[in-house]
């Protein structure tokens, strides 16, 4: 990037483009539920775990593109991603038992990590200034949401009148589409200190720091309760929310059905979202990161035990959307840029791919127990109740961190 001092720049761009795709794609699977259950006779678990065993190659395909990026080139890294995530997509178009579908995850989950943030906000963390980079980082982010506010309702749609199969067909066109944007995605050298340092030394450094740990530990709960909602809120909407009657605002709108009902909720957290974010990388940009961390974790906490102790009605489900839309992914460039500002930029994709690792086996286990306590108990009650203790921990597990640079004087 020639100039640094700008905000929007051609690689934030394409950098927004290839995450809207990814999180369109990812954040339609929840969507998928009942219509494979539905077809093949499984139980919920069934494809939850397919879902589960997605997330949890995302997390652990996200610190092998890091290194994979800062080895043998950004780009490289993307391409790989995409035709991986493409390669899943249509195989599991032709899936038709649950070991198969589940199998075929692998790839889509290692697709997802490929083309998401680990790699991709790196790239926009080394192009952006210092006063910039927050607002950078949320910026892609908050693309990720943008492609989250159409991505179910388009995938519900779609399904009106396609099968699942052919939808999957469609995403997979879709996300190899984004290689078009990868000319731009060509991040400026870093100085020749970061440089020389060896990636070994800084993930020793890191691996022994307790605030990194803590980070670590904390980034759990996140990705619980976000893998929770993504796969089975639409399903809990369709099952346990009150009718839509005639004549209300979201019958006039078209939403006359919970199903429907549950698509669009994704869509609103997402698009609250994108103003969350927004507003979490403003604030970073101005207090610390640890404290904004420690309070959207505690606020979710908050906004989930409301929603579950009241009746769940559309508009219940609707203020849930919103409230929680708005600390949906605010996390993400807060704890990007902290890892950042902590460790230095040059192995931030692998170290931020580390840390998003254990976002994915909160994912994983908010997937999974989803299904598995489901068929056990016929609702989701507990599990949602689960989630909220998780996100308390998280919580209270930021506020002891440490926020001061370590090594290289290079902020984030």
């Amino acid at each position: 990037m020639k100039d640094r001092t700008a905000l929007v720049t051609p690689i934030l761009l394409a950098a927004c483009l290839i995450i809207t795709v990814n999180f369109a794609i990812r954040g339609a699977f929840g969507v998928f539920q009942i219509p494979i259950a539905e077809e093949f006779g499984w139980p919920r678990a069934e494809f939850s775990m397919a879902i589960a065993i997605q997330n949890l190659f995302w997390g652990i395909g996200q610190p092998i593109f890091g290194a994979i990026a800062e080895k043998i080139g950004d780009r490289k890294a993307i391409f790989f991603g995409a035709v991986l995530y493409a390669a899943g997509l249509v195989l599991s178009a032709f899936a038709t038992t649950p070991f198969a579908i589940q199998s075929l995850e692998v790839l889509v989950g290692l697709g997802i990590a490929g083309t998401g943030f680990g790699v991709i906000l790196a790239i926009v963390a080394r192009s952006a200034s210092d006063e910039h980079r927050s607002m950078a980082l949320a910026m892609t982010t908050a693309a990720g949401s943008l492609g989250q506010v159409f991505g179910a309702p388009l995938a519900e749609w779609m399904l009106s009148f396609l099968p699942w199969q052919t939808v999957f067909l469609v995403f997979a066109a879709a996300i190899l589409g984004v290689l078009f944007a990868l000319p731009f995605m060509r991040a400026p050298v870093l100085s020749k200190t970061e440089i020389e340092e060896s990636m070994g030394t800084v993930l020793s450094r890191a691996f022994r720091d307790p605030s990194y740990a803590m980070i670590f530990m904390g980034f759990f709960s996140c990705g619980y309760q976000l893998g929770f909602i993504v796969a089975h809120f639409p399903a809990l909407v369709t099952e346990m929310c009150g009718p839509i009657l005639p004549g209300s605002t979201l019958h006039a709108l078209g939403v006359t059905t919970t199903s429907a009902l549950g698509a669009v909720a994704i869509s609103v957290i997402g698009l609250a979202n994108i103003v969350g974010t927004l507003m979490a990388g403003w604030l970073g940009q101005r207090y610390p990161k640890k404290y904004l961390l420690a309070s959207i974790y505690a606020a979710r906490t908050i906004i989930g035990a409301v929603f579950i102790l009241s009746p769940i009605t559309p508009m219940s489900v609707i203020l849930f959307s919103v409230f929680m839309g708005s600390l949906w992914l605010a996390t993400v460039p807060l704890t990007s840029g902290l890892v950042g500002y902590l460790f230095g930029l040059r192995y931030m994709g692998t170290l931020y791919g580390f840390v998003f690792l254990s976002h994915q086996l909160g994912s994983f286990l908010g997937i999974w127990l989803g299904g598995r306590l489901y068929d056990a108990t016929g609702d989701y009650t507990l599990v949602w109740w689960l989630g909220l203790a998780v996100g308390a921990f998280s919580a209270l597990v930021h506020l002891p961190i440490r926020e001061e640079k370590r090594g290289l004087p290079q902020a984030a």
